[in-house]
């Protein structure tokens, strides 16, 4: 079933992501767009039924104050502004947080009274769309599916499984920065358990030797992100037919590598750091939906329970974790420290309650004494955050005597540390990950 659509045209407001959830708690999908969308492009997007006019305090590109084209006015759809005071529409809301309460009645009232949208946005719907647009696009050929184990490429695996089958061919690099024991759980579960077409590809070595002195973070996702992508062709050149690469690509991950009115955050190894000699199509079927979204996909494509509520895991891996240029004897503290926190969040059953946690070792080390002797070693930072959609997330209050305990874990059993710091930002400020 087409669902309907209503548009949210991006004038540099901060609430984008906002106002489209909110339309889609309603049962109607939303999608954001660019300011200069013509009439032409707008009227080839499927089933729009509204549009919104949404400005903000980014507003200025190039010292120019941006505005929509004159033309969408006269497009023939139902148009409605907020924060925008001179759009030529007869329908203003303030900005989102004003009045949440009022802002939420009066999108109602817009979606179906004005517009007539059908609440049809759900993920059966949304299942059953992009099984058809996947074989719609892809046809009889295979894709090359970069599958890390984690939410994002999990559900995109079960999606393409579904409308491709045995077209799809998923490949498992372990780059060395995977957590202690990932890489060998990934290839139980997906090639034993569920009889994926699954390429184990151990490139340890190659990507660190690649990262060997690189501090930017920036940089560091781009080497990764780049040669991600060169691995992938060396599968698929042992291949016949690969024309397509798969990626679990989600909206925060657009959000956050920077559109023409929001800066960048940081850039996404399947956003920014794609190589522009690419030689395959992208299928990138999750591209608009949020994190609960994605799990809800999840769910609805039959995935366990288990697997789709796994903590959240970037693609660098333990590259952006491991601060600053990575060293081996830094990237093994962090993995096992990651594997002492996660134990204890597991046995305290703070798994099921806290959406991201994991360790940070920083670039730097601190005076501390051990054995009864002066140590020089590698601090442990701890963050643990809670969220619905990655665009804010709040601290998780650990009891204290767990964290005592993890920390005496880590000072014990990891010989190159010897001080455990607990991160107490939200984001915002901070982001969720430290790089």
């Amino acid at each position: 079933m087409k669902q309907d659509m209503i548009v949210i045209l991006d004038l540099g407001s901060h609430e984008n992501t906002v106002v489209a959830r909110a339309i889609r708690a309603l049962g109607v999908y939303s999608e954001i767009y660019p300011h200069d969308i013509t009439a032409e492009e707008l009227k080839a997007l499927p089933n729009v039924k509204g549009i919104i006019i949404n400005g903000g305090p980014n507003n200025v590109i190039d010292g120019v104050a941006i505005d929509v084209l004159p033309e969408i006015y006269e497009a023939g759809f139902p148009v409605i502004a907020a924060g925008h005071d001179k759009a030529k529409c007869k329908i203003k809301l303030p900005q989102f947080g004003n009045d949440e309460e009022g802002i939420k009645n009066a999108l109602r009232m817009f979606v179906f009274d004005t517009c007539k949208a059908e609440a049809n946005w759900n993920m059966k719907n949304f299942v059953a769309d992009q099984v058809e647009l996947i074989r719609r696009q892809v046809g009889d050929k295979k894709v090359l599916l970069a599958l890390s184990g984690g939410v994002d490429s999990s559900v995109v695996a079960a999606l393409l499984l579904k409308a491709i089958g045995e077209n799809l061919v998923c490949v498992h690099v372990n780059h060395g920065l995977m957590r202690k024991g990932e890489s060998e759980a990934v290839v139980e579960v997906f090639r034993n358990q569920l009889c994926a077409n699954l390429v184990y590809v151990d490139a340890t070595d190659r990507f660190l030797n690649l990262l060997a002195g690189v501090a930017d973070p920036e940089e560091k996702r781009k080497i990764i992100g780049g040669e991600f992508i060169r691995v992938f062709e060396e599968e698929a050149r042992k291949l016949d037919g690969i024309d397509f690469l798969g990626q679990g690509t989600i909206y925060p991950d657009i959000v956050e590598s920077g559109t023409k009115t929001a800066k960048c955050v940081k850039s996404h190894h399947n956003v920014g750091g794609l190589p522009e000699d690419l030689q395959f199509e992208l299928v990138e079927p999750l591209r608009q939906l949020f994190k609960d979204e994605v799990r809800a996909c999840g769910l609805e494509l039959g995935l366990p329970y288990e697997m789709v509520y796994r903590q959240p895991f970037p693609g660098p891996g333990l590259g952006v974790r491991c601060l600053g240029a990575i060293t081996r004897d830094r990237l093994e503290a962090l993995r096992e420290s990651d594997a002492i926190l996660r134990d204890e969040f597991q046995k305290a059953g703070l798994d099921k309650k806290v959406w991201q946690y994991f360790t940070v070792v920083p670039d730097f080390k601190s005076v501390g004494v051990r054995d009864n002797a002066r140590s020089y070693d590698w601090p442990v930072i701890i963050r643990a955050v809670n969220t619905i959609d990655a665009m804010t997330a709040t601290i998780e209050q650990i009891d204290w005597a767990i964290l005592m305990k993890i920390t005496d874990r880590i000072l014990k059993e990891v010989p190159t540390v010897n001080r455990v710091c607990y991160d107490m930002s939200p984001k915002p400020s901070a982001t969720i990950e430290w790089e």
